[in-house]
C-alpha cells in the first residue's frame, strides 16, 4: 500500500512536470503594419533566430492607426507609421525613444533618409520603406503621355479614374494641382483642393486601397494614383502599366518603425527593428513587397532590373519637386472637415 502511495505520488509529480512545460509560452511581441507590407517568412525566420512569436495586425490608412493607439485598447510593441504621423505621435507623447546601441543594423541606413524633420536625429524612429506618390496608366487603354495631375480631371477618362482612399494623400494631389504646397496651412487653399476634387468625383470610378493592385492588373481602370512600391508590383505582373511622377510635383514618404509608450514587450521590439533592418532581410521585404529599401546593401541584393527601376530607385533628378508630409498639426480638425466633405459630396 505504501509503495502504491509512493508511486502514485511519483506520478503524479510527472504529469505535474509535464502539464506545466506544455503550458509555457514563447515570448511574444504585437506588430501592428500596413496591409501586404512584409514578406512573411522573416517573421518565421525570426522566431526560429530569437525564439520571440510575433503576432501580426494591419491597418489601410495612418489615420486607423492613429485613432487605435490613441484609445489605447491594444498593447503594440512595434507599429509602421509615416513620417508625418510620427511627427504626431512624438509631440503627443505617445512613442518610446530608441535605444540605437541595441540597434546596431541602424547604422546599415542611407544618411539621406536620417535626421528628417519629422524626427530629428532619428530618437523615436527607424526607416523601413519609402517611396513616391505618382500616377500608373495602362497605355492599351489610354492614348497618349500622361504627365500631369492635372490629367486626372481628363473628361475623356470618366469613371476610368481610380484616386487612393487616402486623407493626405489625395488632398494633396489637388494641392499640387493648383500649384500649392501639400503641407499648406491656409485653409483657403484646401477648401480650393476640396472643391477641385469634388468636381472631379463624377470621373472617378472608385477611391481604393490595396485593391488598386488587382483593377489595376486585371485592366478594370485605365488610370490611377498609387504608391511607387505598389506601381512596381503591378508592373511586374501589367508590362502594360506605366508610373509617372506628375510634373507638379508629388511626396517623398518614409515609413518607419516605432515603438508605442504603452508597449509591453522592448526588448523584443528592439531586436524586431534591429532585425528588419538587416541588409538580407531588408531585401527580402523589398523584393517582395515592391517598395524601396533605405539601406544600399539591401537594394545590391536585389535583381539587377529592380535596381535599375526607375519606379523604385528614381534619380534626383526625376524626384523633382518632392516635399515630406508634415504634421497638420492644430489644423487637423480643418483636414478632417475638408475631406469628409469631400467623401459624402455626390
Amino acid at each position: 500500500m505504501k509503495k502504491r502511495i509512493i508511486l502514485l505520488f511519483v506520478v503524479s509529480l510527472v504529469l505535474t512536470s509535464i502539464l506545466s512545460g506544455c503550458g509555457e509560452s514563447k515570448p511574444s511581441i504585437n506588430v501592428y503594419n500596413w496591409g501586404e507590407y512584409i514578406n512573411t517568412d522573416v517573421l518565421d525566420i525570426f522566431e526560429e533566430e530569437t525564439g520571440i512569436r510575433v503576432v501580426y495586425d494591419t491597418f489601410a490608412t495612418n489615420e486607423d492607426l492613429y485613432v487605435k493607439m490613441k484609445q489605447g485598447g491594444s498593447s503594440y510593441d512595434v507599429v509602421f507609421p509615416s513620417d508625418y504621423m510620427i511627427e504626431r505621435m512624438i509631440r503627443e507623447d505617445l512613442l518610446l525613444e530608441m535605444d540605437l546601441e541595441n540597434i546596431p543594423m541602424f547604422e546599415k541606413i542611407d544618411d539621406k533618409f536620417l535626421d528628417i524633420d519629422y524626427d530629428p536625429n532619428n530618437i523615436y524612429s527607424v526607416p523601413y520603406m519609402w517611396g513616391t506618390v505618382g500616377i500608373i496608366y495602362n497605355t492599351k487603354m489610354v492614348d497618349r503621355e500622361l504627365t500631369a495631375w492635372a490629367d486626372l480631371w481628363d473628361e475623356a477618362f470618366s469613371k476610368e479614374i481610380i484616386m487612393l482612399n487616402s486623407q493626405r494623400d489625395t488632398l494633396a494631389v489637388a494641392l499640387k494641382k493648383l500649384g500649392y504646397s501639400m503641407n499648406t496651412r491656409n485653409i483657403k487653399e484646401l477648401e480650393e483642393a476640396r472643391d477641385e476634387l469634388i468636381a472631379q468625383k463624377p470621373l472617378v470610378l472608385a477611391y481604393l486601397g490595396d485593391e488598386v493592385k488587382d483593377v489595376m492588373i486585371g485592366g478594370e481602370a485605365a488610370i490611377a494614383v498609387v504608391w511607387s512600391g505598389d506601381a512596381q508590383a503591378m508592373i511586374e505582373e501589367n508590362p502594360d502599366l506605366k508610373y509617372v511622377i506628375p510634373a507638379e510635383g508629388t511626396n517623398l514618404w518614409v515609413d518607419a518603425m516605432v515603438i508605442p509608450k504603452n508597449a509591453e514587450n522592448v526588448e523584443g521590439a528592439e531586436k524586431f527593428i534591429n532585425f528588419m533592418t538587416r541588409p538580407d532581410i531588408a531585401a527580402m521585404n523589398a523584393d517582395y513587397i515592391g517598395y524601396s529599401s533605405p539601406i544600399p546593401e539591401a537594394i545590391f541584393l536585389l535583381p539587377e532590373e529592380v535596381q535599375n527601376s526607375k519606379v523604385a530607385y528614381p534619380s534626383e533628378e526625376e524626384l523633382g519637386e518632392t516635399e515630406i508630409f508634415m504634421d497638420p498639426k492644430d489644423i487637423i480638425g480643418e483636414y478632417d472637415r475638408i475631406w469628409t466633405e469631400i467623401t459624402s459630396a455626390q
